[in-house]
This record gives structure tokens, sequence and C-alpha cells, in this order.
């Protein structure tokens, strides 16, 4: 079977990112967009060298698309995957995969319907670090991950949410931190410690006024093995400090990761200043092995651009998994745990109790 043939569902920032990964790609080719301004569409797809088009029924149609990277704003990522889908039409979508639970499971039964598959962009699951830690807790080496801890202590100023008319409204991004610059943490929390059963949470909005949501929220989130996790994320430091996972386990043992460190990337706008690394390992007789495997990855990052690299490395799963008839290594229903988390943290800043599921 030849290259699985891929459309972009949006031409924003992140979407050049995409093309470049796809570019990349062993597996799949990118051969057309679509989009709600034909004038951008036609701009990007001149860009890369690639059709244009109304639809994603038109891409399937005229391209013979087989799978679709939804980029647009997060309020319309459900509308639009499920777009794609009713068009046969496989599917990855950008974090988050929706705002609401309820949301995530029309994606999830749309694709099901249909036998399509459905993926959740989730790209620092491909980070060696992480993979570290998931590898440790699947060996049990930490024994029953009980303890779960997402740190975000970054900034965003004000060109950043200038840089598009969709950021920093309710409306038209869904939220602030929680939904734009969270999601890839929350992501990896769920996928150490499992499935999410409850979340209870506040937000508030310390030092951005010209925005109209959060840039800063905690929560405690209850898992369905009975561990609890502590999210602590805010855009209100300067410059960018510093985002971190940490997972304690019912062994005593503990593993994290930074996956930030300073200014934090930024989608089309700013480079990734700084490899992750493993910056907390006390599972017995590995304590020893932070510094080594920290060199390890900054030769590793020194020799990819880590803007599109992991989009690349996931791609190329989804784009496998269809030839060979698997699931993809995220699915939807992965990517529907980090949802609940979001949606949990409004839904209970909101009705003042904990929101289970």
């Amino acid at each position: 079977m030849g290259k699985i043939r891929f459309g972009l569902y949006g031409y924003g920032k992140v979407a050049h990112l995409h093309a470049k990964a796809i570019a990349a790609s062993g597996n799949a080719s990118l051969v057309s967009i679509c989009g709600r301004d034909p004038d951008k569409a036609g701009a990007f797809a001149r860009s890369w060298g690639i059709e244009a088009r109304s639809s994603a029924a038109e891409m399937a149609d005229r391209d013979k698309v087989q799978a679709v990277i939804v980029t647009t704003p997060h309020p319309l990522h459900a509308a639009h995957a499920i777009e794609c889908l009713e068009a046969g039409l496989n599917v990855i979508v950008e974090k988050p995969m929706a705002l609401k639970v309820a949301d995530c499971d029309a994606m999830v039964s749309a694709a099901r319907s249909r036998k399509l598959s459905l993926g959740v962009i989730s790209q620092r699951r491909w980070y060696p670090s992480t993979i570290r830690i998931k590898r440790a807790i699947e060996k049990g080496d930490l024994g029953i991950p009980l303890l779960g801890q997402v740190i975000i202590l970054g900034w965003r100023d004000q060109a950043y949410y200038n840089s598009d008319p969709w950021r920093g409204t309710w409306e038209h991004e869904g939220g602030g931190v929680i939904v734009n610059q969270a999601p890839h943490q929350l992501d990896l929390l769920s996928w150490f410690m499992g499935p999410v059963s409850g979340v209870s949470g506040s937000w508030i909005n310390a030092n951005h006024p010209y925005i109209k949501v959060d840039d800063s929220a905690v929560a405690t989130v209850h898992f369905a093995n009975g561990g609890l996790g502590s999210v602590f994320v805010s855009n209100s430091q300067k410059p960018g400090i510093y985002a971190k996972v940490y997972i304690h386990g019912s062994s005593g043992a503990s593993a994290g990761v930074q996956t930030d460190g300073g200014a934090m990337f930024i989608a089309g706008m700013s480079g990734v200043l700084e490899p992750p690394y493993n910056d907390l390992w006390t599972i017995p007789g590995q304590e020893k092995m932070l510094d080594g495997w920290k060199r390890e990855d900054a030769s590793y990052f020194s020799r990819i651009d880590p803007t599109w690299h992991f989009f690349s490395l996931q791609i190329d799963d989804f784009a496998s998994a269809l030839a060979e008839g698997r699931k993809p290594l995220v699915t939807g229903e992965d990517g529907r745990e980090a949802v609940k988390i979001i949606e949990g943290i409004y839904e209970s800043a909101k009705i003042g109790r904990t929101v289970f599921y």
C-alpha cells in the first residue's frame, strides 16, 4: 500500500507545522486543504503545492484523501471532525479534542459507526522522556500510579493574544490556559494515571486584563484507580519558567519530566528553547541514570526540529495504523480523558462542587 493521502482542515500557524511533518513522513503525503476562507486556503495550497477545496467531502471526492488533520480553532473541532468522518475520512484532530465530553462522545460515535479511525494530536507522548515514564509504569516500577502532578508556569503577552483574532475569547478559543497551553500536560497525566473519574477546580485571570478568559487554574483530579492528581497551570509568570508532569507510585518511587523549559513554544511563532528531560527519578537502582538520559535527549533534540518532528512521528503511526488495520497509538477515547479535566475545571468552578464522570 502506498502513502496515506492526507488533507488539512484549517490553514493557521499550526497547519504549516503539520504540513512539514507530513512532508517528512515516510507513510503520508499531503494532497489538499480546505477551510472557510477560500483565499487563505488557496494561499496555503500554493505555498505547499497542493489543492484547495471547499469542504472535506470535496477533498475526499476530488483528491482521494483518506485522512484529515483538523487544525481549526478549538470550538470548531467537533463539528469539523464529524464533517470529515461523515465524508468517509479518518481524522486526527488537534488538541484539545473538543471542549465538551459530549462532543467527544459524538466524534467517537461517528467514527465507530463508520469503522473509521479517530486520533488526537498528543505529540509529547513521543518524547523519549515521557516514554520512559510510561514504560516504568507498565513494568510496575512505580507500583500503582496514585499521585500525579501537572505544573505549568508559563507566560503569554499581549502580542501573543493579538496575533490571531480568536485568541483570548470564550466564543472563538473556548477558554485560556486550560484549553490552549495545558492540554498536552493534561494528556500526559491521564496517559500515566488512567481514566479520569472526577474533577474539582477553579480559575482566575491574574494579570491579563486584555483577554476575557482564564490565565491561571488549579484543580484536583480523581482517577478510576483511586489515585489523585494536582493541576496548577498558569500563563502569568514572566518570561515563562517550565512545565512539568510528576507521577508518584504506591511503591514510594517517583518519576517526572520537564516537558517545556523557559518561554514556551508557540506554534508558528517561536521555537522549542529547551529539550524535555526527566528531572525526577527515584526508582531503586535507576536513580543515577538521569544525567545520562539528559545528555542523550539533548543530543537527540540537537538533530531534529522539535517544532514538527514529533507531529511527524504521530502522523506516521496514524498512517501505519490505517495501512495495518489497527488502532493508532492515540485514539479519540484517549483524547476524551484530557477533555474531562478541561470541562471539569470550568464546570466545577461554575457549580461549586466536584464534577464526576
